[in-house]
């Protein structure tokens, strides 16, 4: 693996002996790290520390994931069995439902989520939370790197005097960083490794420890001059997107009333080869952070009594999409006499984004939800999903159903949500009735039969 960083990870000043030892087990590789919540981000990190030849530690609550590791199997399949098998057979990995044992651990990196409360205000419960359990066996010399998406603010102002409370001193006694995740499951060609590493600290020394480490493990590191800098620039990063998705759902719904297809618009403005990068309209954002992430620096902005009106406007318009399309479905289906209480509707998809098997915040759960409330009868089919999983605002009891001639022909309507690769869409247009396609999943399909319209 060839390293580069933007900056050198020499502590500068007159570091302390628990900086020293640190850094020289860190550089040596004889340094264990434990990673707390081996979810889509934390087990891909605990694959990539493993790789670059450290001792791993791997902490979950959930003790049927820990006894799956142990037996080398994978619950995030989109990741392959290759990882956890190599993990099981190795010296140096250990899953663990035991807290106790991050006292062993020279460096603990936090993988926990961070989702919303029911009113949009950023839920920091699983973050604290892990920084309480670290902090009960907190010791000299440890380096904590937080990982989570999160608001400025939050690893200096939140964690610190969490970690402080035993007597330990940050940056003298122990150290402490925020790295933000870039995970992006199902990506392809585009490892843990291979995605650039921002690095701040809420010190110098503590954010010249993490990039030692990470400049071991990721191939570019790059080093910013305080945690909050990083944590504003994952902000950053995925409101980005959010507005520009927003732009062109909006733009979708105005170009449908004036018979324009939005698709052929975005793909004829891509030919610009400058000041253009094309965004796509859906039937809602899904994933842990797009959705979530411009809602914690809108509530951050309210607490110094700052408005972030562009942002929540975005938020706005992309949580009305589900919505919009059980509206247009509701309109289609009238055209044709049908109304949709009662209505057979086969969704296609149900995860957030195309091939993988990952369900949060997908627009599928509040699309299914509305026709429920509507009356129709739903079904859906997800080659990635056999079950629907729980979800923690949903309580959703389905099962995928095949994808069949017979199937499709009892629907009154196909709904297209999420365009995985493994969907048989000829199949579909050639026995679907209607299909209402948020995706632009049909464009191209050759011998459709069905009646279908964008949403």
């Amino acid at each position: 693996m060839t390293i580069t960083s933007t900056r050198s990870t020499e502590l500068t000043g007159e570091p302390n002996d628990a900086a020293v030892t640190l850094r020289q087990r860190l550089q040596a590789k004889t340094a264990t790290i434990a990673v707390v919540g081996l979810g889509y981000v934390g087990l891909p990190l605990v694959g990539a520390l493993h790789e670059a030849g450290y001792g791993v530690l791997g902490y979950d609550i959930d003790k049927p994931k820990i006894d799956q590791l142990k037996r080398g199997e994978n619950y995030l399949h989109h990741l392959g069995d290759s990882l956890t098998r190599t993990l099981a057979e190795s010296d140096r990995f250990e899953p663990t439902c035991d807290a106790s044992h991050l006292g062993a651990a020279d460096v603990v990196i936090l993988c926990v989520p961070t989702p919303l409360g029911k009113h949009r205000e950023p839920d920091l419960s699983f973050v604290l939370d892990s920084t309480r359990m670290v902090a009960r066996t907190l010791r000299k010399g440890q380096l904590i790197i937080l990982e989570s998406t999160t608001y400025p603010g939050t690893t200096r102002q939140e964690m610190m005097p969490l970690l402080e409370e035993g007597g330990l001193v940050c940056g003298v006694d122990f150290f402490l960083a925020y790295s933000p995740e870039r995970e992006d499951p199902g990506r392809k060609g585009m490892t843990t490794q291979a995605i650039p590493k921002l690095v701040g600290g809420v010190d110098d020394t503590s954010g010249k420890l993490a990039m030692t480490l990470y400049a071991n493990v990721i191939e570019e590191v790059h080093y910013v001059t305080s945690a909050e800098i990083a944590e504003a620039a994952k902000l950053l990063e995925n409101i980005y997107r959010a507005v520009n998705i927003a732009m062109v759902n909006e733009l979708k719904v105005l170009f449908s009333e004036m018979g324009i297809d939005i698709w052929e618009v975005i793909e004829a403005a891509s030919t610009k080869p400058f000041g253009f990068q094309p965004f796509y309209p859906g039937p809602g954002l899904g994933g842990h952070c797009i959705p979530i992430d411009p809602f914690y620096l809108a509530w951050k902005a309210r607490e110094i009594g700052r408005q972030t009106k562009f942002i929540e406007l975005a938020g706005e318009i992309n949580s009305q999409m589900p919505r919009y399309v059980v509206g247009r479905l509701t309109v289609t289906l009238n055209e044709r006499k049908l109304a949709l209480k009662g209505a057979k509707v086969l969704i296609i998809g149900i995860a957030y984004k195309p091939n993988v098997d990952d369900i949060r915040e997908s627009p599928a759960a509040e699309i299914i939800e509305l026709l429920h409330h509507a009356g129709a009868e739903v079904s859906y089919h997800d080659p990635h999903m056999p079950s629907f999983p729980g979800m923690r605002k949903y309580d959703i009891d389905l099962d995928s159903v095949e994808l069949s001639e017979e199937t499709l022909g009892a629907s009154d309507c196909v709904l297209i949500v999420t365009n995985h690769d493994a969907i048989d869409y000829q199949l579909i247009g050639k026995h679907a009735k209607l299909i209402m396609d948020t995706r632009n999943a049909m464009n191209g399909i050759e011998g459709i039969a069905a009646d279908v319209v964008k949403a």
